[in-house]
């Protein structure tokens, strides 16, 4: 049976062997689908084991969107543009790289975004990011093909925010500073936190001035990991929350995808993780 993993630290949480193994049974396909823990040093030997197992595609998470571009022979576009890569096929001895995180924001965003009193509309919307990674510049890249109306990105590493703006190459981008974000304004439509403060002790500190009551506020992590986030977002006035659930969703399609050639259906699977997710809260 062909080997498939995610890789990243920490990755026990990791929801992604029951979405595959669930994409599978749906369309009756058998896959060995795994979570294998890998920090930035010992990532690029821990990979070479795998595919010497057998290893045929893998998923990459934090931290190692970026060190997952290096390591491939091969980049997609959309993966080469936004220098991040979440999802590996192995092609003969080598490995060939893309990045789903962008068409699976976009795709949960929509979904989530629209409502009695909001019309989802890119060329209208004005959305403030937070973070500058691998994940953040995925979503950057999306957003902007998107025709979305502005991107203000905003990290806690001046040279990173620098960095993403000037890649991006679009009218529609402003950096910002993040000391700075108290005079930045609100107005937002959407917030998005894609940095990786949800996973460790450091927290966010971001003024409530960001949030209108129409704002909407997105984590692109889920479970434990968004919640300081949200919590924020829902003490700063915002009605409507979202994790990140759905991308992981709909980015684990788009990789399904690619193995497999055929694409799941991803609603079913989205309720009853929600329905696993609300369980243990």
């Amino acid at each position: 049976m062909n080997r498939y993993a995610v890789f990243g630290q920490p990755i026990a949480h990791s929801l992604s062997p029951r979405i595959h193994a669930a994409f599978g049974a749906q369309l009756g396909i058998a896959l060995d689908y795994r979570a294998i823990e890998a920090g930035r040093d010992a990532f690029a030997t821990t990979l070479a084991a795998f595919a010497r197992d057998g290893g045929r595609g893998a998923n990459v998470t934090l931290p190692l969107k970026e060190d997952a571009a290096a390591l491939c022979n091969a980049l997609s576009a959309r993966a080469r543009r936004c220098g991040s890569v979440n999802t590996l096929t192995r092609d003969g001895d080598s490995w060939r790289g893309d990045s789903t995180d962008g068409v699976g924001f976009l795709r949960d965003l929509e979904h989530r975004y629209a409502g009695p009193t909001r019309t989802y509309d890119p060329a209208r919307m004005r959305v403030l990011l937070l973070g500058a990674g691998g994940a953040a510049r995925a979503v950057a890249f999306a957003l902007v093909d998107a025709g979305i109306g502005e991107l203000a990105i905003a990290n806690r590493g001046r040279e990173r925010t620098s960095a993403l703006a000037g890649a991006l190459q679009a009218d529609c981008v402003v950096a910002h500073e993040w000391s700075a974000l108290d005079v930045a304004g609100g107005g937002w439509d959407v917030v998005v936190n894609a940095t990786s403060a949800g996973h460790g002790d450091s927290g966010l500190q971001l003024p409530s001035t960001l949030v209108a009551a129409r704002t909407f506020c997105y984590d692109l992590s889920y479970g434990h990991a968004a919640q300081p986030f949200l919590a924020w977002a829902r003490a700063s006035g915002a009605v409507t929350t979202s994790d990140g659930l759905g991308m992981l969703v709909e980015q684990a399609a788009e990789s399904f995808e690619r193995w497999h050639g055929v694409h799941p259906d991803t609603a079913p699977v989205h309720a009853h993780l929600r329905a696993v997710l609300d369980a243990r809260d």
